[in-house]
C-alpha cells in the first residue's frame, strides 16, 4: 500500500495518482557476492540497483529477468554479474565479458544480504537467493532487482509466489525500530547516506549518485508516500472493470482524448480500491468483526439493518466515532463480539456517493434522485481524473446503474504570465478575490474562456485580462450607450409601428442574418459544451459585426425623428441585437448578461428568460456574402488610403477592383463600400490583371544556398518569369525556370511576388480581391474633405460644449477664402451632419455666437461659432 507516515493512513491508487512530484533520490548500484554450497563467498558477485537504499536492510531475494542473458565481467579481479544490455551503462566502453549466463543458471544461487541489521526470521528458508521474475527490466538499472516484499507491491507479489518472509523495520511513523542498529529510530529516507556510506566502507558500493525523478507525494500533506505491507479492505473494482471502460465510453468527454487517454488508460489498468483509512475523521467503515474469530464479518447497509443485529438505536444516536464504535452484539456464527473494524472510509468514497446520498436513496426521494441521475455535465481540474471523475464512475458501475455523468469538461491547469504553474512556493499564486476586485468576476470568467480551451493551460496575465475586457465589454458597453442615448432623445420603444424584418433596409436584414447564424454558433457549440469557441463567436459579432460595422454605417439613421420609418427600423434591430447577445452571454457572464438584459427594460433576470432559437428564415447567406465582400474591399481601400496617407474623410474619385470569380455585389452594397471608403465610385474590371503586374524579386539568400557561383544567372530568370507564372506560385504552385536548358523547379522561398500598380494608383490584395485606388485630387474633392473635416471640428466642440445629441444650433464658419467656398458648397451637408438649423459662412464674424474655437484645416487656419436655440422641448437648453 502506499503509505503516508505524517498522516498515518494508507491510501487508495486513485489518491497517489494526485500527487507525484519530480524529486531527487539515491541512484544506487551495489555488489551482492555470491556464496558457493557450503556458504562461502565467491569471487564472484552479482550487481543489483535501487533507489530506495532505505529498504536494503529488508532486502530477501534478487530478482533476474527469466529471458534476459546474463554475463560476468572482470572487474578488479572479480567477475560482476549483469544483464548483458546493461553492461556498457554500467561499466562503459571496453568492458572484459568473460562468461555468460541463461537466467535459469542464476535462480536458486544463493547470495550475501547487503545488511544483516534485522534479525533473521522464522519462515527465511528460501530467502536471499535468486528468482525468477518478468517485471525486472533491462532498460534501467542492471537488469537485476533487490526485492523487499514488506516496501514493495511487485516485491510483495513476488514474495508470495517464492515463499519469501516479510520484514518491515518500519513502524507507522516511517521510521526504523530503535533497537536496529546503524539506523535506529531514523526515518526511512533519513537512513540513506547512512546505509550508502556503510555499504561503501565494506567495497559493496559499484556506484552512487543521484537521480530526479517522478515520486509519489501525500495528496493532503505533501509528505513522500512509502509503499508498506499493510492490511487494509477494498472495493473489488477489478471486477467490474470492463463495465467502467464501457460506462466510460459512453461519458462525452471534454476533450475527447482525456476519457480516451487518461481515463481509458487508467481503468485499462484499474486496481482494487483500497478503502480503509486510519483516520479518526470520517465516515465509519460498516464493517463488524468477530473478537472470536475474524473471518466472521457483516457488512452492514443500513441503520435499520444495525439495529436488526444491535437493537433499537436511540433518538440521538450518532453513527460517527467513537460512538458508533460502542455498538456491538454476540457474533451468529460463534458467540464472540462483533465489533466494528477501527478505520473510516476514503474521502473520495464520499464525493463518489455523493448523487445518491444527497437525496438519501435508496432510502426515500427516489423520484427526485432519479431525476437529477446521471449529471449532464460535471467539470474540475485535470488531477480530479483519477479523483472524483474516477469514484463517481466507480460507484455507480459498482451500483449497475451505469455512468453517473453524461458529459465532463477537464479543467486546465492555471499558470503565471511566464507559463510557470501557480503555486505558494514560488510565490506566484494571485489571490482571486484581488482578481476580481481589479477586474470584476465577469471579465476573469471571459477572459479565461476565450483566451483558451477549457482543459488547455491557461495563463493568467492582468494586461491580457485588460485587452479582454477594452475589447469586448467596452465596446458592449458602448454601444449599449450610444443605443440609449439615441432611443431616450427619440423617446423610441419597441412597438407595432416598427417595420417588419423582411421590410427593413439592407444594413438590417444582413445584421439580423449575421445574429440568427450567431445563435446558431453558439448552441451548437455549448451543446457540445465547447464554450471557448462559443464565447469567442458572441465577442467577434459584438466588436466587428455590430460595433464596427453595423452601428458605424447605420450611425446616421439614429438621429432626427423617431416616427421615420429607417430609423425605427434601425433602432428596433439594434433592441434586438443586444437582447439577443445578452442571452447568449448569460451562461458565460452572467452579471453583465443580467445588467444588459435589464438596461433594455426588462423587469426579469436574463436567467429567467429562454436561451434564443435561431430563426432560419431570418438567415439570408448570399446577403452575407456580399456583405463580407463589401467589407474585405472597405479593409482593403482603407490600407491604399494609408499606403498614400489621405485620410478616409477626404473624398477620392474612384476605386477600382477585381473580386474573385463567383463573388459579386449588389449595387445596394456597392453604394455601402463606396459610402465607407468615401469615393464617388467603385470601378469593376474582369481581373487583377487589368490593375497590377507582378513581377518576381529574387531571395537571394534563398537561392544563394542552393546555386552557388550561379546564383545571379537564376535571380535574372526569375525577374523575366511572366505575370500568370507568379500567380500560379502565389497558389501554391512551383515555379519552373529553364537553367542550361534543363528545367529548375523553385519554391516560394525562393521567389517574392511583387504587384507593382499602374500610374499612380494605390494598390492592396487580399482574400482573392484585388482593389486600386486613384488618389489624384481636384479642387471639388479638396472642398468636399475641407467640409467633412469641418463637421469632424464642430461634433467635437458640440461634445467638449456637453451639448445634447438632439440640440439644435445656429452655427458659423469664419476664416480663409478656401474653408468659407467648402462651408458654403457644402452648407446642407453641414447642417444635416451638425443639427444647425442656421449656417453662416463669411471670412469674418463670430462676435454675436455664444461660443467659439479656433481650428486649423490643411495648414488653413478658421473659427467655429455656436449658439444652442432649441431643444426637442422647444426650451433652451444651453446659452
Amino acid at each position: 500500500m502506499p503509505y503516508c507516515p505524517r498522516c498515518g493512513t494508507a491510501l487508495s491508487s486513485h489518491e497517489v495518482a494526485q500527487g507525484y512530484e519530480d524529486v531527487e533520490d539515491p541512484s544506487l548500484t551495489f555488489i551482492c557476492p555470491l556464496l558457493d554450497a557450503n556458504g562461502e563467498v565467491e569471487d564472484r558477485a552479482i550487481v543489483a540497483w535501487t533507489t530506495t537504499p532505505w529498504t536494503l536492510p529488508s532486502n530477501v531475494a534478487l530478482a533476474v529477468h527469466p529471458y534476459l542473458e546474463y554475463v560476468e565481467v572482470a572487474w578488479q579481479g572479480r567477475g560482476l554479474i549483469v544483464a548483458e544490455a546493461r553492461v556498457e551503462a554500467v561499466f562503459g566502453e571496453g568492458a572484459e565479458v568473460r562468461r555468460r549466463y541463461r537466467a535459469d543458471e542464476l535462480v536458486g544461487r544463493r547470495y550475501q544480504r547487503p545488511f544483516e541489521l534485522v534479525p533473521v526470521p522464522d519462515d527465511a528458508q528460501n530467502a536471499w537467493q535468486i528468482v525468477a521474475e518478468d517485471f525486472v527490466s533491462a532498460e534501467d538499472g542492471t537488469g537485476v532487482v533487490h526485492l523487499a516484499p514488506a516496501f514493495g507491491s511487485d516485491d510483495f507479489a513476488a514474495g508470495a509466489r517464492h515463499g519469501l518472509p516479510m520484514m518491515r523495520p518500519v513502524d507507522d511513523a516511517g521510521r526504523f525500530d530503535e533497537d536496529l542498529d546503524l539506523v535506529g529510530g531514523l526515518f526511512a529516507k533519513d537512513a540513506d547516506p547512512i546505509l550508502v556510506e556503510d555499504l561503501e566502507r565494506r567495497g559493496r558500493v559499484l556506484d552512487h549518485g543521484t537521480l530526479v525523478h517522478s515520486y509519489p507525494h501525500c495528496w493532503r500533506c505533501d509528505s513522500p508516500l512509502l509503499y508498506m505491507a499493510r492490511d487494509s479492505w477494498y472495493a473489488r473494482t477489478t471486477e467490474c472493470r470492463d463495465d467502467m471502460l464501457a460506462n466510460n465510453a459512453a461519458i462525452g468527454w471534454h476533450p475527447p482524448e482525456m476519457g480516451t487517454g487518461r481515463m481509458g488508460e487508467w481503468l485499462e489498468g484499474n486496481v482494487d480500491w483500497a478503502l480503509s483509512r486510519d483516520r479518526f475523521w470520517g465516515t465509519p467503515l460498516p464493517i463488524w468483526v468477530c473478537d472470536a474469530d475474524p473471518s466472521h464479518t457483516l457488512v452492514v447497509g443500513s441503520f435499520a439493518e444495525l439495529a436488526e443485529q444491535a437493537g433499537p438505536l436511540a433518538d440521538d444516536f450518532d453513527p460517527h466515532k467513537p460512538f458508533i464504535d460502542e455498538v456491538t452484539w454476540s457474533c451468529a456464527e460463534c458467540g464472540g463480539t462483533m465489533r466494528r473494524t477501527p478505520e473510516v472510509i476514503d474521502v473520495w468514497f464520499d464525493s463518489g456517493s455523493m448523487p445518491f446520498a444527497q437525496w438519501h436513496y435508496p432510502f426515500e426521494n427516489e423520484d427526485a434522485w432519479q431525476r437529477h441521475f446521471p449529471a449532464d455535465f460535471i467539470c474540475e481540474g485535470l488531477d480530479q481524473t483519477r479523483g472524483w471523475f474516477y469514484s463517481l464512475l466507480a460507484i455507480s458501475t459498482m451500483l449497475g446503474l451505469g455512468p453517473a455523468y453524461r458529459n465532463v469538461m477537464v479543467n486546465g491547469l492555471l499558470l503565471d504570465r511566464d507559463g510557470q504553474k501557480m503555486s505558494k512556493s514560488r510565490g506566484n499564486v494571485v489571490d482571486p478575490w484581488d482578481a476580481v476586485a481589479d477586474f470584476g468576476a465577469d471579465a476573469l470568467r471571459w477572459y479565461f474562456v476565450t483566451v483558451s480551451q477549457p482543459w488547455a493551460p491557461k495563463r493568467y496575465d492582468p494586461d491580457a485580462v485588460t485587452e479582454s475586457v477594452r475589447r469586448t465589454f467596452n465596446t458592449l458597453e458602448n454601444t449599449y450607450r450610444f443605443f440609449a442615448l439615441y432611443a431616450n432623445a427619440e423617446d423610441w420603444t419597441p412597438g407595432p409601428g416598427d417595420p417588419a424584418p423582411q421590410e427593413r433596409p439592407l444594413l438590417d436584414r444582413w445584421l439580423r442574418s449575421r445574429l440568427h447564424a450567431l445563435v446558431t454558433t453558439v448552441t451548437a457549440a455549448l451543446d457540445a459544451y465547447d464554450v471557448t469557441p462559443a464565447a469567442r463567436a458572441v465577442g467577434d459579432f459584438v466588436v466587428d459585426d455590430l460595433s464596427n460595422w453595423y452601428i458605424r454605417r447605420s450611425r446616421d439613421r439614429f438621429y432626427g425623428s423617431a416616427e421615420n420609418p429607417d430609423a425605427r427600423a434601425a433602432f428596433r434591430t439594434l433592441h434586438e441585437a443586444l437582447d439577443v447577445v445578452a442571452r447568449l452571454l448569460a451562461p458565460l457572464t452572467p452579471f453583465v448578461a443580467d445588467w444588459l438584459y435589464a438596461a433594455l427594460g426588462h423587469d426579469d433576470s436574463v436567467h429567467l428568460a429562454m436561451f434564443p432559437e435561431a430563426d432560419a428564415e431570418a438567415r439570408d447567406q448570399p446577403l452575407e456574402r456580399g456583405m463580407d465582400a463589401a467589407r474585405i474591399l472597405s479593409s482593403l481601400g482603407r490600407a491604399a488610403r494609408e499606403k498614400v496617407r489621405i485620410r478616409v474623410r477626404q473624398p477620392l474619385r474612384a476605386l477600382h477592383a477585381a473580386l474573385p470569380d463567383g463573388r459579386n455585389m449588389t449595387p445596394e452594397l456597392v453604394d455601402l463600400a463606396r459610402d465607407e471608403l468615401n469615393v464617388k465610385e467603385i470601378r469593376f474590371v474582369e481581373s487583377a490583371g487589368e490593375l497590377v503586374t507582378l513581377r518576381g524579386k529574387p531571395n537571394y539568400r534563398s537561392l544563394g544556398a542552393r546555386f552557388g557561383k550561379r546564383t545571379q544567372e537564376v535571380a535574372d530568370l526569375v525577374r523575366a518569369v511572366a505575370g500568370d507564372a507568379l500567380q500560379a506560385l502565389r497558389r501554391g504552385a512551383p515555379l519552373v525556370v529553364t537553367l542550361d536548358g534543363q528545367p529548375v523547379e523553385l519554391a516560394d522561398e525562393d521567389v517574392e511576388v511583387v504587384e507593382e500598380a499602374a500610374g499612380e494608383l494605390a494598390v492592396e490584395s487580399g482574400e482573392g480581391y484585388t482593389v486600386a485606388l486613384d488618389p489624384t485630387l481636384d479642387d471639388a474633392l479638396r472642398r468636399e474633405g475641407l467640409a467633412r473635416e469641418l463637421v469632424n471640428r464642430i461634433q467635437r466642440f458640440r461634445r467638449d460644449l456637453d451639448l445634447n445629441v438632439s440640440d439644435r444650433i445656429h452655427l458659423g464658419v469664419f476664416g480663409e477664402s478656401e474653408i468659407v467656398a467648402a462651408a458654403q458648397e457644402h452648407a446642407d451637408y453641414i447642417a444635416r451632419e451638425t443639427l444647425a438649423v442656421e449656417l453662416e459662412a463669411e471670412p469674418d464674424g463670430g462676435a454675436d455666437y455664444a461660443a467659439q474655437r479656433e481650428v486649423e484645416l490643411d495648414g488653413m487656419k478658421a473659427a467655429v461659432a455656436l449658439s444652442v436655440v432649441e431643444s426637442p422641448d422647444g426650451t433652451v437648453a444651453h446659452a
